[in-house]
């Protein structure tokens, strides 16, 4: 059987592991990465302790080596300071959550010690700490840690070494079960970085488009768990099975009414997509979780637990399960007749059975973000509808956050200005996103829409003759000024204003062409 896996630091040093003759493009990545290894020592630098007595001896090492280079700098001290200010200032209130924005950032960061951003398009969570990248240029250089990156790589190179068999045997045993063609990744990868700088005790998952990312750290004695990687990958290798079937899970919608009062993350709420794909994976995790007929009562027991916490198709898939290991064909094949055979009023009438757990479990997907913050579910999911042009299940969402309270209300009155289909009304909700938002990426933003806004009255002006058009025009001047003075650094943003202050906006569909912010 073939190996998919890759492992290593990627210091231009032979790879630890290495890929079985013939395989050149690995779907699992297992490695370190310097860019999350800078991020997460300058947290530890500012006081960010979680898990550190439960942490490698490493850990603990290289944040003694890194103060004792502070203290030698007489720079070293100040520039440690400005990062940990900015740190602090963003702090939520939640260890998990802290942390979590600045692991965002670092995956969408690129290589020290310039860590330019990958796109212009930061996730939600990332965009209003962005401008750390800046302060952590600096203290990057006056910390040692390129020196200290290097001095140590012989012991993370060991504990990813530690784990590489493990993980292999992982991943063919779960691709063994499912029948799964190995030319279904083609396209995609799912990486899972070791960073030992981080708390043993928190997963931070995430999916960007086709990437799909784990970070994870060791405990004191090395040793990492697989149900998180395990879990992870299964989304992987499912997700895109659901999103390929629109009409299917059109047709099981209606069963997110049965999940209102669950305590799952909103997100699963008002996609069905990933309801369905969440149920599928309890049930797997629940059938590999023990062999033989002994092992059926804790089987159950996994399965009434996901259902509690509102993975309501669970026991559905539990069974269809059983009935697919006697099957020759591959889940890739059976997925259609499992979603075809769901009964949904059935399962709604039994979902309205279930006494939901007054808390979920976390959620390795969205351990760190949204386990416990079903509003930022909300917003998020409101964004891509938007991005996915759903204005109005973008609309609802936004709205729903207002009426619940839910959530930055600038930013969710920033989706209904994109939604609007008035220029007033626009106007209207930018202007009051701007006196009530949080986030640097929606002052921005908001700042830039208004200067076209504004640019577009300045034209209408112009062609009737009118004489305010030169008042509308220092209006718009005014917002990209105040756009580029936001603080906010997004190459997008900077390049819209720099535009608008250059010459008025014009309209796409006046250009030809289609834009979309």
């Amino acid at each position: 059987m073939p190996l998919f896996l890759r492992c290593g630091v990627m210091l231009g040093m032979a790879s630890v592991c290495t890929l079985a003759a013939g395989q050149t493009t690995p779907k699992v990545v297992f490695e370190a990465n310097e860019t999350l290894f800078a991020v997460a020592s300058t947290l530890n630098a500012c006081g960010y302790d979680d898990g550190l007595n439960s942490s490698v001896p490493l850990r603990a090492a290289i944040r003694g080596e890194m103060a004792a280079i502070i203290d030698r700098n007489p720079a070293g001290t100040r520039l440690r300071d400005q990062a940990c200010n900015f740190y602090h200032e963003h702090q939520q209130g939640d260890s998990s959550r802290d942390v979590a924005q600045f692991i965002s950032l670092a995956l969408n960061l690129g290589e020290p010690p310039v860590f330019s951003a990958k796109s212009d398009d930061m996730p939600p969570d990332a965009g209003p700490v962005q401008e750390f990248a800046s302060f952590l240029q600096s203290f990057y250089q006056a910390a040692g840690l390129r020196e200290l990156w290097r001095k140590h790589q012989a012991e993370y190179a060991a504990l990813l070494a530690k784990h590489h068999d493990a993980i292999t045997a992982m991943i063919q045993q779960t691709d063994g079960y499912l029948r799964m063609p190995v030319n279904a990744y083609v396209g995609r990868e799912y990486t899972i970085y070791l960073e030992p700088m981080l708390s043993p005790a928190r997963v931070n998952a995430r999916i960007y488009g086709d990437e799909y990312f784990l970070v994870l750290s060791p405990g004191s004695s090395g040793a990492i768990s697989l149900d998180p990687m395990r879990h992870m990958y299964l989304h992987y290798i499912l997700d895109p099975l659901a999103a390929k079937r629109p009409l299917a899970m059109k047709r099981l919608e209606p069963l997110l009414g049965a999940v209102t009062a669950a305590p799952m993350d909103d997100s699963y709420k008002h996609n069905i997509s990933l309801l369905v794909t969440e149920s599928l994976i309890h049930a797997i995790e629940a059938r590999r979780l023990l062999d033989g007929k002994a092992a059926e009562p804790a089987r159950q027991e996994a399965v009434n637990g996901a259902e509690a916490e509102g993975y309501i198709l669970t026991h559905y898939f539990y069974e269809a399960m059983a009935n697919f290991e006697k099957s020759p064909v591959g889940l890739r094949d059976a997925f259609a007749d499992m979603l075809a055979g769901i009964n949904v009023e059935g399962e709604r009438h039994r979902a309205q059975q279930i006494v939901f757990a007054r808390r979920t479990a976390p959620d390795p997907l969205h351990a760190g973000i949204t386990s416990n913050a079903p509003s930022v579910g909300l917003l998020e999911l409101a964004e891509r509808k938007l991005s996915a042009g759903d204005r109005q299940g973008a609309e609802q969402l936004a709205q729903q956050a207002l009426t619940e309270k839910k959530g930055d209300e600038g930013r969710a009155l920033f989706v209904l200005a994109r939604t609007s289909h008035d220029i007033r009304g626009s106007q209207a909700y930018f202007e009051r996103a701007l006196e009530v938002t949080k986030e640097p990426r929606v002052v921005a933003w908001s700042h830039v829409y208004l200067g076209r806004i504004y640019d577009l009255r300045y034209r209408d002006a112009v062609e009737a003759g009118d004489d305010t058009a030169a008042a509308e025009r220092q209006q718009a001047l005014a917002h990209y000024r105040a756009a580029l003075a936001s603080g906010y650094g997004a190459t997008e943003m900077k390049s819209a204003a720099d535009a608008g202050l250059k010459q008025p906006y014009e309209p796409a569909a006046a250009r030809g062409n289609k834009e979309d912010h």
